[in-house]
């Protein structure tokens, strides 16, 4: 899959992206401000959220509190909600840094709006993951998408994937839980290998709303290529997903953490180069364990193995001296050799 300039596959380092979300408040300043500090951090992706309360919620929104907000998630949305020339004017500006710019829209409306001003991929949040017409709307645009698929299980998350197989776009699913934040007791990173079993067709990466670095780095161990993880320049501002964001420095750990895992998980089983004066000594050789006259037969209690490894025989082929006959006496601790033996 490629989302602007970013290839993203198992063969490439994971693309980390910082959810901004809603953590500016509405204030466009500081989501700009946000986007400077995460450009510091060596980001490659920042994710918006685009919120357009009247065509994304009922009236019936407004009685309902979420539980990481003392307000309804109607109230909530409106405060945060930057308008059309505001999103604009953000997205501008972080492609201005190089940074590519995502968002995730709630409704229809804020889709064919992100769709109207060229953002090259979609990002469809958990709560959307079984919005079936929704997810065909986004689809027929054309676009990659992601789509996080907390609070769904393999089956009721397959009738939302078979419509992206449908459409025929690249689209990757992300592992995710939604609580804010959420303990390692109900995060799934089986969820991971699980969703690469069941979608062989998809690239699949861990949105993470815990707290610390530490799940979503132990999702890429696991082959994860996207990770996500709220983003705020402090986490000392007040907002109901500041909880679970990282800051500057824990997005930098995050991406050069994921980079270094990554290189690991490429890496075959085999002795390297590097080993090889390390092998050399910490190995055994096999050695007389007593003094062995001329004519002897070799018994286990013969011989043994012992460091360095810069006998002949090496320790692994202690087995095969075994029923062997010497040909010359050989002193206790002296490394055998195979012209040792008739």
């Amino acid at each position: 899959m490629k989302i602007a300039h970013r290839e993203i596959a198992p063969n490439l380092p994971p693309l980390v992206i910082a959810e901004i979300g809603i953590n500016h408040g509405g204030d466009l300043a500081v989501a700009k401000e946000m986007v400077r500090l995460a450009h510091g951090a060596g980001c490659e992706c920042i994710k918006h959220q685009t919120h357009f309360i009247e065509d994304e919620m009922t009236d019936e929104a407004k009685e309902i509190f979420p539980p990481n907000a003392d307000v309804s998630i109607w109230e909530v949305m409106a405060r945060c909600a930057l308008s059309r020339d505001d999103e604009v004017e953000l997205m501008l500006y972080t492609q201005s840094l190089g940074i590519i710019y995502l968002s995730t829209p709630f409704s229809r409306a804020a889709a064919d709006f992100l769709n109207e001003i060229g953002v090259p991929a979609f990002k469809i949040g958990s709560g959307e993951a079984d919005n079936l017409p929704l997810i065909r709307h986004i689809a027929r645009f054309g676009k990659p998408i992601i789509l996080s698929t907390g609070m769904q299980s393999i089956e009721t998350i397959k009738a939302s994937v078979a419509i992206l197989d449908a459409s025929g776009v690249d689209y990757a699913l992300l592992e995710c839980t939604n609580l804010y934040p959420s303990p390692p007791e109900i995060v799934s990173l089986q969820g991971v290998t699980e969703l690469k079993k069941a979608f062989p067709k998809a690239l699949v990466g861990f949105s993470d709303h815990s707290i610390g670095p530490e799940m979503a780095l132990a999702s890429v161990a696991l082959g994860a290529v996207i990770l996500e993880r709220h983003y705020t320049d402090s986490r000392y501002r007040v907002g109901p997903d500041i909880i679970n964001s990282m800051d500057p420095a824990e997005l930098r750990f995050l991406i050069d953490r994921s980079k270094e895992i990554h290189v690991a998980l490429m890496n075959p089983k085999q002795r390297t180069a590097a080993e090889e004066p390390v092998y050399r000594f910490a190995r055994a050789s096999v050695v007389a364990d007593r003094d062995l006259p001329l004519d002897h037969v070799i018994t286990e209690a013969d011989i043994w193995a012992r460091r360095p490894g810069s006998g002949e025989i090496a320790g692994y082929d202690f087995d095969k001296l075994l029923g062997k006959r010497l040909i010359r006496a050989v002193s206790r601790n002296k490394q055998l050799k195979w012209s040792d033996l008739a």
